[in-house]
Order: C-alpha cells, then structure tokens, then sequence
C-alpha cells in the first residue's frame, strides 16, 4: 500500500509534491511511452562504448536472465490488481498460473523494464513479505505503491517517486463525521490505520484521537468501519472512487490545504542494495516520464480498475 515518506531533493520530486491525486482523477487515457534503449546483451569487445543499462542489468545478479521479476501484491487497485484476461496493459504473473498483472504501478514496471531491455513479469507477494522476498532474491524489484522510509531505506534502495499523493479519512454514510472539515473535527474518534505504514502514522496528527491498534491490510480497515468497530479509517485518495464503488455505503472526506493530513505520500520503486548503476538507470527512465504522461497513466488505471 502506498505510505510514508521521503526526503528527496530532485526537481522531479519537487514538482511532484505539488500534484495531489485529485488532479490525477481529472484526466484520462494512457500516454504510450517509446525510451528507445537498446536491448539486452553483452558488449561486443573491449573498446565498444561502457555498457547501457540492459547490459548493465544482464551482466549482474539483477536480472540476469533478462526478466524483471516485480514484487506487488496484485490486489491494490488503481496502483495494481490480478486480471484474467490479458491485455496491451498487463503483464504475466509469475506464480499464479493464467493470471495476469495491470494498474498504475504495472505500468511504471513496463516502462522501466523497456528502458532496461528486459522482459516484465509479476511476482504476486503479501505486502509484508515484499522486502523480505527481495532480499531473498525471489524479486529483482518492488513497484507496489511503497514508499521509501528511513527504516526501508536501511535494508533497501529506492528511487526517485514515481508518484505523489495524499491521505484522508473515510467514514459510513449518516455518520457524526460525516460533514467534518478539517482531520481535528476527529478528536476523540476511533480511527484505524493500517499496520506497518503512513495510513497508522498520519493518525497521531489528530489531537485527541483514539488511535487504535492497526489492522494488516485496507479490506480489513473497510470491514471494522463497516462493522462498527471505528469511527473512521485512513485511506489513500487516489483509492477514493474504487472504495466508495465497492462500498456506497461508505464516504470518503478529502480536506483542504491546513485541513488535512500533513503528509504527502510519494511512492517509490525499492531494489536491493549493492545496485546503485540500476537505480541510477531506473531515475533517468523515470525522469522521461512527464507530468501529462503520469497523470494520464493514473486516469487511466482508475478508470480500468475492476469494480
């Protein structure tokens, strides 16, 4: 799930943190990027030029074998989701037979991929296991709405965001919440994050509240508000419309600037450590993705999300 934070300097993250997910929601289609980068293989002699980032890549332990393997949960949508049927979006999963990978971060794995000369494919992981699996080296990268925090970062790499956005709260339908504006209205409420990330930290911003013990994953925060166990629950925004799809019966509040939450949520793609030409490679594929073409790749996954 999409969390935390990074302290980055770049002109790209410094751009980004201006751009809420609501902008993202306004548009539509898909921007089909071309990188032309060669393709993946060994230089041909000595005195050939230093080698791009395929052979980079072919010639390590990170894919090696010229797939990318990327670690998701496949179960987060609009960032990815399982599909049974392929499509000019998706990719294979690796490890769950006939099934296939879409969403915004699929497409960000695409794109890298092809800048790197390699073949994409989904390894579908529980959240918690992500970090661990890569290490393990069951996956070469992490594009699943993660974001780099100092704790991640001292077992992991990332790079720059691939993108931004921003948290609110979610509450049901005739609630006392329902008309709240401003994440101080919920002093003295119940409200539920999600273990092991931004969606359980932002909480503590809210004077007064009753933070309770976080929760696995976001379809167990949506049951304890359903259930009456909470008041309100955390949720990403760029979520709000396939949340309130699935469940009409719930609202999804998205305060103004000084109203809200403080944190802005860029999300980044993790690597092992020990890659730092990879990762110096996957920033400069990233950087060819413009504004227009994230926020059009977003609108797009939203708007193909499964019900």
């Amino acid at each position: 799930m999409a969390d935390t934070r990074i302290n980055a300097t770049s002109d790209m993250y410094q751009s980004l943190q201006k751009v809420s997910r609501r902008d993202f929601l306004k548009l539509s289609g898909l921007a089909t990027l071309s990188l032309g980068l060669t393709a993946c293989g060994p230089a041909a002699n000595e005195d050939d030029a230093a080698p791009d980032a395929a052979d980079a890549a072919a010639g390590s332990a990170f894919a090696a074998d010229g797939t990318l393997r990327v670690g998701m949960e496949a179960a987060y949508a609009p960032y990815n989701w399982q599909a049974t049927e392929e499509s000019e979006f998706t990719i294979p999963i690796e490890n769950v037979s006939g099934a296939f990978a879409d969403g915004y971060d699929v497409q960000i794995a695409k794109t890298v991929a092809e800048g790197l000369g390699l073949e994409p494919i989904a390894v579908k992981l529980e959240w918690d296991g992500l970090i661990e699996a890569l290490g393990q080296g069951q996956i070469d990268v992490i594009i699943a709405g993660m974001t780099a925090t100092p704790e991640r970062m001292e077992s992991i790499d990332f790079t720059e965001p691939y993108y931004v956005g921003t948290y609110g709260l979610m509450v049901q339908k005739g609630s006392a919440y329902e008309n709240a504006t401003s994440i101080q209205d919920f002093k003295g409420a119940a409200v539920l994050g999600q273990k092991d990330t931004l969606l359980d930290d932002v909480i503590d911003e809210i004077e007064g509240v009753n933070h309770l013990s976080p929760v696995p994953t976001v379809p167990d925060q949506i049951s304890n508000l359903l259930a009456g166990s909470c008041d309100a629950i955390t949720f990403d925004v760029g979520n709000i419309q396939s949340m309130t799809d699935a469940h009409p019966e719930l609202v999804g509040l998205i305060f103004d600037e000084g109203k809200g939450f403080s944190e802005e949520v860029p999300v980044n793609i993790g690597i092992s450590k020990g890659n730092d030409d990879i990762v110096a490679q996957m920033n400069d594929i990233l950087a060819t993705i413009d504004e227009a073409q994230r926020q059009d790749i977003w609108a797009a996954a939203v708007e193909r999300q499964p019900e």
